[in-house]
C-alpha cells in the first residue's frame, strides 16, 4: 500500500503488554494488536511516531466510572459475563489502555492526529459495569477529560459495527459533547435503534447493508458532528463491519476504511482514535488503509 501523506507523522500510541492476556478461542485476542504493530513497524509508506502509553491515574478513571466499578475491577477474581473473562491484573491492562485514549486526546488537542493501538476495547464499558470484552471505557475517559481540563467542546464518532452502549450511557445528558454511531442492527449488545436526545445521534445498518449504502450513515453522523462544532473529535474506530469479519454481518472492504479516514481528515477537527473491535485476520490492513485515509489519500 502507497500513501500519499501530509508532512507531519501520526502518533501511535502502543504497550506491547497489552498482548499479555488471552482466554483460548476468544475473538478479542493479542494478535489484534500484535500483528497490527508489526505491519505498521514494517511498511515505509506512512510516517509514524511510537509512543508507550502511561497508565490513566484514577482521578480521570472517576470522571467516567463510580467507584464500585473500580472496586469490582480491582479485586473480582470472577469473569464479569459470558463475553467479558476476568484476568489476572486486569485492571493493569484497562489503565494503560484508557491512558493511552487520554495520551492520545492530549496529542490531537496540540494538532497532531494520534492512534491508540491498545487492549481491551472499551466502548461496551458502562458506568457501573464491564461487559462486551471492555473493561473500562477508554474514549468517554477522555473526552471527559478533555472537556474537564480545558473547558473543550467534543464529539465522539463511533464506526465499530457494534453500538458503543457504554460511551453513550457515561456521555448522555452532557451538552458538551455529541455522539454519533453508525452501527450494525440488530447486534450486540441490541442499543442504539434510535437518537437520543439531547446528545446522542445514531444509524443503525441492516445486516448485509451495501458499502455505499452504509456511506451515507457515516456521512450523516459526520455531518452531525460538524454542525456541532467541536473543537476536538475522538473516533472509537471499530473494524468489524468488515466482510470478513467473524462476529457481524457487513460488507465493507479495505477502500470503505481509508474512505472513512479521509471522511475524518477533511472534517478538519483535531481528532484522535482509540481501537475497538475488529477480528479478522485482516485486521492489519484495514488499520493501516484507515491511516492512509487519515494522512491523505491511497494511489489507486
Amino acid at each position: 500500500m502507497i500513501c500519499l501523506m501530509n508532512d507531519e507523522s501520526m502518533i501511535v500510541f502502543y504497550d506491547e503488554r497489552c498482548a499479555d492476556y488471552a482466554s483460548p478461542g476468544h475473538p478479542e485476542r493479542p494478535d489484534r494488536v500484535t500483528m497490527t504493530a508489526k505491519r505498521l513497524k514494517k511498511q515505509s509508506s506512512l510516517s509514524l511516531e511510537w509512543r508507550l502509553p502511561a497508565a490513566a491515574p484514577e482521578a480521570a478513571i472517576r470522571l467516567a466510572h463510580s467507584a464500585v466499578h473500580l472496586k469490582n475491577l480491582r479485586e473480582s477474581n470472577h469473569d464479569f459475563d459470558r463475553d467479558t473473562p476476568w484476568y489476572e491484573d486486569i485492571e493493569r491492562h484497562a489503565l494503560r489502555a484508557a491512558g493511552a485514549a487520554l495520551d492520545a486526546m492530549e496529542s490531537a488537542r496540540k494538532g497532531r492526529h494520534a492512534f491508540s493501538l491498545m487492549r481491551p476495547p472499551g466502548h461496551h464499558a458502562t458506568r457501573e459495569r464491564a461487559m462486551g470484552f471492555c473493561y473500562l471505557g477508554s474514549m468517554a475517559i477522555a473526552i471527559l477529560n478533555g472537556m474537564n481540563s480545558y473547558g473543550l467542546r467534543t464529539a465522539v464518532l463511533d464506526f465499530d459495527v457494534h453500538h458503543g452502549n457504554g460511551t453513550e450511557d457515561i456521555l448522555h445528558g452532557n451538552e458538551n459533547v455529541l455522539f454519533a454511531s453508525i452501527h450494525q442492527s440488530p447486534c450486540y449488545p441490541g442499543t442504539g435503534l434510535q437518537h437520543r436526545p439531547p446528545n446522542c445521534r445514531n444509524y443503525p445498518q441492516k445486516p448485509f447493508t451495501p458499502p455505499l449504502e452504509y456511506r451515507k450513515g457515516l456521512v450523516q453522523a459526520l455531518e452531525d458532528i460538524k454542525a456541532f462544532k467541536p473543537d476536538l473529535l475522538g473516533v472509537s474506530a471499530g473494524f468489524d463491519a468488515f466482510a470478513d469479519d467473524p462476529i457481524a454481518q457487513e460488507l465493507l472492504e479495505k477502500e470503505d476504511f481509508e474512505w472513512i479516514g479521509k471522511q475524518i481528515s477533511d472534517a478538519g477537527i483535531p481528532a484522535f482514535s482509540v481501537l475497538e473491535g475488529g477480528y479478522s485476520d485482516a485486521l492489519a490492513e484495514l488499520i493501516e488503509a484507515y491511516m492512509c485515509g487519515l494522512a491523505g489519500s491511497l494511489i489507486p
